[in-house]
């Protein structure tokens, strides 16, 4: 369990590039690098690994270890924006939901020993500390065709195929396969996913990336991008962050969901339907792309951990585990001001 768990974040951990708060006010200590952090912080702001308040101490747990379902935990896969919905990750292993049910997707209230979580159009997918995957909602496709999927390590859903990162470095897909976006059987060395609407994205461990699907705009042109270090597929485009905090994007470019050259000091990033989001080392969040629903409202969040883009929504979680968002709210996928997904 904990060999699996620690694959997970090695594979798909982005460097930080910096920090903030007073490490020297700290009274909780980073139980993966061992740094102090701020009294405050539910990740450590260095390695972003789940901190406890004092060194091999935590009142959650009878043999004074973290429990299972924070060890390693990935801060980004707490939260995921689908196309009318938003599921987030708590720290005990449960998952919660809100927005458009039509199909299913938000019926997640049984599931348990989730370490991950991604959402799309229709359909929610789960990865189990066991490498084992759940799914629910749409499945005309068949991209909820999951349950014989194990070793996996990393998971992603788009709008009707579902791929999962297994422990070899191999990557599995399920659903619509028009494109070709679900073949991805021949790839090898992979480090990090990310499925976009008809395309398929995967990064390499030396930091190049190899795309399969739908190419009519440009989205899948990446086999000239090295030194990248983390990767997200949006609805036509595909963005990729790389060493040294700068990005870069290919695709469709309407809306200017490309326009990110100018972007500095970057540590995660996400491609929506039509923008795109990137998370500062400050704790703050910039966006490019299409704004007609408020989607790019972001500029005054602060003290934000992780991202996740939608179709025409954002959300975002703060260091203290709760969650904000903006944008079409029209299905209550922005429904979030209570959730608490650390404490």
């Amino acid at each position: 369990m904990k060999k699996m768990l620690s694959i997970v974040l090695a594979v798909i951990m982005v460097p930080l590039f910096g920090a903030w708060g007073d490490a020297k006010k700290a009274k909780k200590y980073c139980s993966s690098c061992g740094k102090g952090i701020s009294k405050k912080a539910a990740f450590c702001e260095y390695c972003g690994a789940a901190v406890k308040d004092k060194p091999n101490d935590n009142k959650n747990s009878k043999d004074g270890k973290n429990p299972p379902s924070l060890l390693n935990k990935e801060i980004q896969n707490y939260i995921s924006a689908g196309g009318t919905h938003t599921v987030g990750l708590k720290s005990d292993g449960t998952v919660v939901a809100v927005g458009d049910n039509e199909s299913g997707q938000c019926k997640v209230s049984g599931w348990d020993d989730i370490v991950a979580v991604s959402a799309s159009n229709g359909h929610t997918v789960g990865l189990k500390s066991d490498g084992t995957v759940v799914a629910v909602g749409n499945n005309a496709t068949g991209q909820c065709k999951v349950s014989g999927w194990n070793d996996i390590v990393a998971i992603s859903a788009s709008y009707s195929h579902t791929i999962g990162l297994k422990s070899n470095g191999t990557v599995v897909a399920v659903g619509d396969n028009e494109s070709g976006q679900c073949k991805v059987s021949g790839w090898n060395d992979i480090v990090a996913i990310s499925a976009g609407g008809k395309h398929t994205v995967g990064l390499k461990s030396d930091g190049t990336v190899v795309a399969a699907g739908d190419n009519v705009v440009g989205q899948c042109d990446v086999s000239g991008w090295n030194d990248i270090v983390a990767i997200s597929a949006g609805g036509y485009h595909t963005v990729g962050l790389k060493s040294d905090g700068t990005v870069v994007a290919v695709g469709w470019d309407a809306f200017g969901r490309c326009n990110v050259s100018d972007w500095k000091g970057i540590i995660k990033i996400s491609a929506g339907g039509h923008y795109t989001l990137g998370l500062k080392s400050d704790g703050t969040v910039v966006a490019v792309g299409r704004n007609g629903d408020g989607q790019r409202d972001v500029s005054d969040w602060t003290g934000i951990i992780a991202i996740s883009a939608g179709s025409q929504h954002t959300i975002g979680l703060k260091s203290d585990g709760t969650v904000v968002a903006v944008g079409d709210n029209e299905s209550g996928q922005c429904k979030v001001s209570g959730w608490d997904l650390i404490n």
